[in-house]
């Protein structure tokens, strides 16, 4: 990587954190001669039969503060962050075509959602780095939609209602995470190709809302052998020395395999299908330099569950183990697609991007069912707040009524009320309408982007999968003709607001129809959007940008202090021994060991860890193997009570011997830092157990 870059990136960190969203002077930097692609000449073009890209990949942590923050996804006030299992990325891909001149960034995230705020800022460090090579038209950020990431990080308060506020921290976390990920993919930007394989993936995800399906038309449910879609498609990134780049795949499922109770820091079944995958290539989290990167990306996940026996059971005991088992069917079957991935993609890149006013768009006839519509205001139903089967909220199940609820929120859901324009949804939470802002957005972006033969359509909303299926065959019926093969829907991409359902699935408000925010007509919207930006694609032209999106970065407020100070007995230092190991352990045991710690906000650590499992390799030489991003580790921040005060932290780190480790001396160090009370400084300390032999 050459360093000039890294100077760059922080100049372009500093001018967008001291302007919070204002731009400030920039200095612009291309790319190997490779110019800026502007014009059209439609799919195909002067890049038909073209096998030929420049590739990149870069990863980076994203994992936020890792205690008292409340988590994102199930919005269950109790989920608040106490430790990490497996830290969270950032994967990111810069694809270019040298025949068009044309790039596109592909970033697959560890989060609940990628808020707009988010977009935003990662956008306008790319550009006080990069000058117009990267913009809103050509970056897409997708999330993975884990349940087990720190929250905080919307600019709009309906998703920072668990996390009473704006957790600035974890916003700059992920920006940045997200912002080096992809400057770490453009360094690494050389020529290679790219090959496609597909596949369906059974018995790991069911319908959770099989009665709101199957009022969709029997002859549409006919086509379709599942009530999900089963398909993962694959793209293989190689370069031309024969080097493996990395992997993106997709696949619809919720990452709801760690149930709403959870408190630690995790990816979920995806992060952890990523791990193996990255395992096996030995991939570097804490290098710079080129390493492989494995995406598991999102899908038409709305209403697919990987509880694949009801409710919260994902088979297995607990729900680790249903992660487990979960992320392990996922990433066996990308790795046997990987193998036989070789069907290269041919085309160019190309992209077409605008902004929509979701909440006032008239749809026409040939997207309804024979008459015009409108959307509506934003509006959630009582459904949604009493949850989906793999997180269930305050009471009723879903196709709740007031009745149901009276018992547990009977003052403010049984308030519901109707409008012609959101038709059968019983109204708890108008949000579009609420002042000075709204509580969600408004002004959406709709994105699509083709990469050689492959589109992908990028959308801020979770859609059914009966809603992906049918704007897949919108964009499909326009693009099929240029060429293209395959329509992916890349989900909870570039901004969210909520779920889409078909018109015949709003109609039984389960949670899924509850959550679609702009009315029973959304999808339809949508599907006049995409195929007006597939018609565009096709043909080469241009399209307006449509309204710019507010930017709320000035108008976020904490409700929750950050640390104060840390506190520990007299007689003890920070990083000291509270529980100690054994002297010897067998395989398949755990290792416990506490210390006298500080609180984890005081340093994300980022790029780095908070324990080591180390093993004697010498007289004074020790080796690590393991960290906390590894499956078999667990850090928990637990408050310890010391008086006078009540600042003291115990920190828990956690080791399951693998059952293949290697016999020897080991020890647990943990890494840290406290905050002092006097000056306010941040000082770091380590701790370290006794040795103990594995047998």
């Amino acid at each position: 990587m050459r360093p000039s870059i890294i100077r760059l990136g922080a100049l372009a960190l500093a001018l967008v954190l001291a302007a919070c969203g204002q731009r400030g002077s920039r200095e612009e930097r291309t790319d190997g001669g490779l110019p800026v692609g502007r014009g059209g000449q439609g799919l195909g073009g002067t890049c038909a039969g073209q096998q030929s890209f420049l590739i990149g990949s870069g990863i980076h942590d994203i994992t936020g503060p890792a205690a008292e923050v409340g988590m994102m996804g199930y919005v269950e006030l109790k989920q608040q962050t106490a430790g990490i299992h497996q830290r969270l990325r950032s994967r990111a891909f810069v694809i270019a075509s040298p025949c068009n001149g044309k790039r596109v960034v592909f970033v697959s995230a560890d989060l609940g959602m990628v808020f707009q705020g988010v977009k935003q800022q990662v956008v306008q460090r790319l550009k006080a780095t990069f000058g117009p090579l990267y913009s809103d038209e050509n970056v897409l950020l997708s999330a993975t939609h884990t349940h087990s990431g720190p929250g905080g990080y919307s600019h709009y308060a309906l998703y920072n209602l668990s996390t009473f506020g704006f957790e600035l921290k974890n916003f700059e976390a992920i920006v940045q995470g997200i912002y080096q990920s992809i400057v770490r993919a453009h360094e690494h930007l050389a020529p290679g190709r790219i090959t496609l394989a597909a596949g369906d993936l059974l018995d790991a995800s069911r319908n959770r809302s099989t009665e709101a399906y199957r009022l969709n038309p029997p002859e549409e449910r006919a086509r379709y052998a599942y009530d999900t879609d089963k398909r993962m498609t694959l793209l293989r990134f190689t370069k031309e020395s024969g080097a493996g780049v990395g992997l993106i795949n997709w696949f619809a499922v919720h990452p709801t395999s760690m149930g709403q109770y959870n408190q630690y820091v995790s990816g979920d079944n995806k992060g952890y299908a990523s791990y193996l995958f990255e395992k096996d290539k030995g991939t570097r989290y804490d290098a710079t330099g080129d390493t492989f990167v494995a995406a598991f990306a999102q899908g038409n996940e709305g209403d697919v569950t990987p509880n694949i026996f009801g409710g919260e059971d994902g088979g297995g005991r607990d729900d680790f183990e249903s992660t487990e088992l979960s992320g392990r069917k996922q990433y066996e079957r990308a790795a046997s697609l990987y193998a036989s991935a070789t069907t290269p993609l041919t085309g160019g890149v190309d992209y077409r991007h605008v902004y929509v006013k979701m909440d006032d768009v008239t749809v026409g006839p040939a997207f309804t069912e024979g008459e015009p519509a409108h959307t509506c205001p934003a509006a959630i139903g009582i459904s949604m707040l009493s949850g989906a089967e793999d997180g269930p909220g305050v009471g009723g199940g879903e196709g709740a009524t007031c009745a149901a609820m009276h018992d547990v929120w009977s003052a403010f859901t049984c308030a519901t009320t109707t409008t012609a324009c959101q038709a059968e949804k019983p109204i708890v939470l108008e949000m579009g309408t609420l002042k000075p802002f709204p509580w969600s957005p408004e002004v959406l972006p709709m994105q699509l982007v083709t990469v050689g033969n492959v589109a992908l359509v990028a959308v801020p909303f979770e859609l059914t999968t009966m809603a992906g299926r049918r704007l897949r065959e919108t964009v499909r019926a326009r693009l099929a003709p240029a060429g293209v093969t395959e329509v992916v829907i890349a989900g909870l991409s570039n901004a969210y607001a909520g779920y889409v359902a078909t018109r015949e699935e709003y109609a039984r408000q389960e949670y899924e129809g509850a959550s679609t925010h702009f009315g029973p007509w959304t999808l339809a919207a949508l599907q006049q959007e995409f195929d007006k930006l597939a018609r565009a694609l096709r043909e080469g032209s241009s399209v307006p940008p449509g309204p710019t999106p507010r930017d709320l970065c000035q108008q976020q407020s904490r409700l929750r202090p950050g640390v104060l100070f840390d506190d520990k007995p007299l007689w003890v230092a920070f990083g000291d021994v509270f529980a100690d190991a054994r002297d010897s352990y067998a395989r398949g045991e755990t290792v416990r060991v506490t210390f006298w710690g500080g609180h984890p906000k005081n340093n994300l650590r980022l790029q780095g860890t908070f324990l080591r499992v180390q093993r004697r390799a010498g007289l004074l030489l020790w080796e690590d193997v393991a960290y906390d991003w590894d499956w078999e580790t667990k850090y928990t921040w637990r408050r310890g009570y010391c008086l006078p005060t009540l600042a003291c932290s115990h920190v828990l780190i956690e080791w399951a011997i693998p059952l293949d480790a290697a016999p020897g001396t080991y020890r647990i160090v943990h890494e840290g830092d406290w905050k002092s009370g006097w000056d306010g400084r941040v000082r770091p300390y380590r701790g370290t157990s006794r040795t103990f032999t594995v047998k």
